[in-house]
């Protein structure tokens, strides 16, 4: 099954119907064949950013707690990757949930990423790799 790392953006947009990208991330969920992948970062980055409005966090919660999304386990092992990448693309500047992603894609070899953020067309893998953005 192929399998697709998910960023806040799509999430956010999917829960949050006065978003720009509301529309477009229905559509792709609802397009969408695979198993979506995500980390904790960014369910809290997701939660963080639908704080206005309890049922909607909630809503998010029960449609990942179905299945939805498969959250990737990081633990201490991965920080210092973290720490590396975070470094590497200060300029940017890599936040926790990209860095996260991004050591997932690693850990999964997934290349495939669903984000609103151009980062992540500057962003690599280990291996030098770019993730290919299917959100976009």
């Amino acid at each position: 099954m192929r399998s697709t790392l998910i960023d806040a953006g799509p999430l956010i947009a999917l829960f949050d119907s006065s978003d720009q990208y509301h529309l477009k991330a229905v559509r792709f969920i609802k397009e969408f064949e695979g198993r979506l992948c995500s980390t904790w970062p960014v369910m809290t980055e997701v939660c963080h950013m639908l704080d206005y409005n309890t049922k909607a966090q909630l809503n998010f919660l029960l449609w990942v707690e179905r299945g939805a999304i498969k959250l990737i386990e990081l633990d201490t092992n991965h920080l210092s990757r973290i720490i590396e990448l975070t470094r590497k693309f200060s300029d940017v500047p890599m936040d926790l949930a990209d860095a996260s992603l991004m050591v997932a894609a690693e850990k999964l070899n997934c290349m495939e990423i669903a984000s609103i953020d151009s980062d992540f067309y500057i962003y690599r893998t280990i291996r030098n790799k770019y993730l290919t953005n299917v959100f976009l």
